[in-house]
């Protein structure tokens, strides 16, 4: 993500020493924190439009994962870290060092993920989760409808390992422009919504990220399920799915609202993956209902009852 986007910056450890990149928008605010996190891969592309409108009621952080944007990576035995819930570590260390002691996590993709297994981990430290375009686990078994990438993930990850370097070029070679035109003609883009110049913010961060270190977190996401947690969670929760999506299938985010006890659903139409790019203001619209129904008014001290003069 940009950083004119942010208006403070700067690093945090985590647990093991690797540097973890935050940025803050909306220092002044008085509204409960948001906490932005990514989805596999991202440095905060889905929230470029978001987050500057959240900022203008709301103290909100955007943190980059390890191995991601301008977080550090750490030695070849931090890919051990490469986990759902060594992220969601890292996520409440970030909050440890920015002094919030609580906070609504916000969870793009497989950011939705990351903030299930923060709630495990902390509970007492979420105010509120909003969950968009993501699942509670097992993507790599429901991409596309299938298990299709759950299969051939384990040959391409082995044909990597094999050849490094070769991969290392290739998944840095191909241009924005023609990925971009493969998706449109695939329909995992929309074109008319989903614009060339954010696409092309998205994929030169995936140009730059180490093919061991992405199929590994992929691997470890496809595995990863925190469906037993769903039933457990105690704080207002909204999930937010597209209608065309087929990396995470609105269905499955239908599934995890009905199974979080007063979770709710809201559907955004003819939208795709990157539905928080090319929806901003009818997502922010629907977070900031959200908050002030659910979460702010929970959160705010009850009247004092007046006295009669």
């Amino acid at each position: 993500m940009d950083l004119e986007l942010y208006e403070q910056h700067g690093t945090l450890p985590a647990i093991d020493g690797v540097p973890l990149f935050y940025g803050r928008a909306g220092v002044g605010m008085a509204g409960i924190p948001l906490v932005l996190n990514d989805g596999i891969g991202c440095d905060g592309f889905a929230w470029r439009y978001l987050m500057p409108k959240l900022a203008e009621r709301h103290p909100v952080v955007h943190w980059n994962y390890r191995s991601h944007g301008r977080s550090g990576s750490g030695s070849g035995s931090s890919l051990a870290r490469l986990t759902l819930p060594a992220l969601a570590e890292d996520m409440v260390r970030v909050m440890d060092g920015l002094h919030l002691e609580r906070a609504v996590l916000l969870g793009h993709s497989m950011g939705t993920q990351v903030a299930l297994e923060a709630y495990r981990l902390a509970p007492e430290r979420v105010a509120g989760l909003v969950l968009l375009c993501g699942s509670s686990g097992r993507i790599t078994h429901t991409f596309h409808g299938g298990d299709m990438l759950h299969r051939v993930l384990p040959g391409v990850s082995a044909l990597v390992a094999k050849n490094r370097s070769a991969a290392r070029g290739v998944f840095g070679r191909i241009p924005a422009r023609v990925a971009y035109r493969l998706g449109t003609l695939s329909g995992e883009i929309d074109k008319r919504t989903f614009r060339l110049a954010d696409f092309e913010r998205y994929w030169d961060h995936i140009a730059t990220m180490d093919p061991d270190r992405f199929l590994t977190l992929l691997d470890a996401a496809g595995s990863h399920s925190a469906e037993d947690l769903l039933p457990r969670i105690a704080t207002p929760t909204l999930v937010v799915a597209a209608d065309g999506d087929t990396f995470t299938p609105p269905e499955l985010a239908k599934q995890m609202a009905d199974r979080i006890p007063g979770a709710e659903h809201f559907l955004v139409r003819a939208a795709s993956h990157g539905a928080p790019v090319e929806h901003p203001i009818e997502i922010q619209l629907r977070i900031e209902k959200f908050l002030r129904e659910r979460v702010e008014r929970v959160a705010a001290p009850p009247a004092q009852p007046s006295r009669a003069t």
